[in-house]
């Protein structure tokens, strides 16, 4: 279908819907005349990303600010302004080595044939990004699709109204709308967008969603990046210091309150290590947040939605018995702040709600164990989670557990800096998503591995062409064949 079949086709549809493949048109056809952009080229467009990512950096945090209620900035700065610019910087430094080709190996019987892979620009990109960390989820894959030499369009969650606002004219700063450009709004927008003719679709977000963009790309046979969610364990040997993991877990599981996707979502303590658990991470936490409500450090829940699911969670657990440990130095009443408190929660089972769905949330559930195997069946039984942590600096045992259960990413004494990591892939397995990005992966995801052959003037194939001569088969077949 053309262009102006597909635009025609759409002329029954509310404006903005009917612009969405106008935008989408108009970058194809910019793509098209020029498919191919130099590595310098790319280069330059990633600093002008780099510049205005810059210059309106307190904007950016005030944004997000606004939109979840209280978003501390200095989580904002070096959580998400700070990765971007150091993948930038890392891919800029490079990309002019991703893009050269890639030599193969030419069978016998083809030779003096030449064969590479030449990595070519995909066309245009759709990113759909997530509200928890919006400028991350959004310019992260941007940077890989600029690298890779593509267009792009950039659906903002519309949880983040003033984020996707100011997004859409800091990137109409740096880029023509042919090449960037940003789409806000939810309801028909939003479905709309995934039903576009793009040529990829990286989708961040919850494991439903994710299924009916998949639904809604397949209509065109778009393939799709999706980096979904999912509840990553956390296991601590016995021989694991109490104080450090409750550190190493307080500054993962609270960063944005808990509301990212590689957070620990619920905790196995060998049995009889519970208790100095809990008071070492009060301690920690307590140091911490000293006070919350007003406390512009510790982030809010994004909306009232997300606030009562996980106060929903929550009351299930203790209404089936679990016990909540709440840390709230100030004894402080949050709603208002819609914050909640740090919290742990101990006597829970996979029945409750709290169990079976991710929590995203400063609530850990506490599992205790007795044998390691039973934690691994656990984990086994249920999807693939998108990050699996474990604390044991016993390299052996670590490989035990490694080698027994599937995770986006396994993290040894370490949660959720690996996102930040340049030279990581970043994606889950499963449940938890399909396809990477960061790192070379991210260049190479969302680039065409085009084979390319090329036969000289000397044509070896005419030899085994019809009428087959028999002696040249004999010989091929006492050659190679046997």
């Amino acid at each position: 279908m053309n262009s102006q079949t597909k635009t025609d086709s759409t002329a029954s549809y509310p404006p903005e819907v009917s612009q969405l493949q106008q935008q989408l048109d108009q970058q194809k056809i910019a793509y098209q005349r020029y498919p191919m952009p130099t590595a310098k080229e790319r280069i330059e467009r990633l600093a002008r990303l780099r510049k205005v990512l810059i210059k309106y950096q307190e904007q950016i945090a005030q944004a997000i600010h606004q939109d979840y209620g209280n978003r501390s900035f200095s989580e904002t700065k070096i959580g998400e302004l700070l990765t971007c610019i150091e993948q930038i910087k890392y891919y800029s430094k490079h990309l002019t080595e991703w893009m050269k080709p890639s030599k193969r190996h030419i069978g016998i019987i083809h030779r003096p044939a030449k064969a590479w892979v030449q990595y070519q620009p995909m066309g245009v990109i759709g990113i759909i990004s997530p509200w928890n960390y919006p400028l991350l989820l959004s310019v992260g894959p941007l940077i890989c699709a600029l690298a890779a030499g593509n267009h792009a369009m950039i659906k903002i969650s519309s949880a983040s109204m003033h984020f996707g606002e100011l997004l859409k004219n800091i990137i109409s700063e740096a880029f023509p709308q042919d090449l960037v450009a940003v789409v806000t709004g939810g309801g028909i927008i939003s479905d709309s967008f995934s039903h576009l003719a793009f040529d990829k679709i990286i989708f961040t977000g919850s494991t439903q969603i994710g299924k009916t963009v998949m639904a809604a790309a397949a209509e065109n046979l778009v393939p799709v990046i999706l980096e979904l969610g999912g509840k990553s364990p956390v296991i601590v040997h016995p021989s694991s210091d109490m104080k450090d993991v409750a550190q190493r877990l307080a500054f993962g599981k609270l960063w944005n309150a808990g509301q990212t996707c590689v957070a620990p979502d619920y905790l196995f303590l060998p049995r009889g290590k519970v208790n100095e658990f809990i008071a070492e991470f009060k301690y920690v936490v307590s140091g911490m947040y000293p006070g919350m409500q007003n406390n512009p450090d510790y982030t809010s829940i994004i909306n009232d939605k997300q606030y009562n699911r996980i106060q929903g969670y929550l009351d299930d657990a203790i209404a089936q018995g679990a016990q909540r440990i709440e840390i709230n130095p100030l004894d402080e009443d949050l709603a208002l702040t819609r914050k909640i408190a740090p919290t742990l929660l101990t006597g829970v089972t996979a029945q409750m709600q709290i169990m079976q769905h991710e929590i995203f949330g400063p609530i850990l559930p506490i599992i205790e164990y007795d044998q390691i195997n039973d934690v691994i069946d656990f984990i086994n039984q249920r999807p693939r989670p998108l990050a699996l942590y474990y604390f044991d600096f016993d390299q052996a045992r670590a490989d035990y557990v490694a080698q027994r259960t599937h995770s986006g990413h396994f993290g040894q004494n370490a949660v959720l800096t690996h996102v930040a990591q340049d030279d990581l892939p970043f994606g889950g397995v499963g449940a938890s998503g399909m396809g990477k990005y960061h790192g070379p992966e991210g260049f190479f995801s969302l680039s065409h591995e085009r084979s390319v052959m090329s036969i000289p003037k000397l044509f070896n194939l005419k030899f085994i062409m019809p009428p087959f001569n028999k002696s040249l088969l004999k010989v091929l077949e006492k050659t190679f064949l046997r």
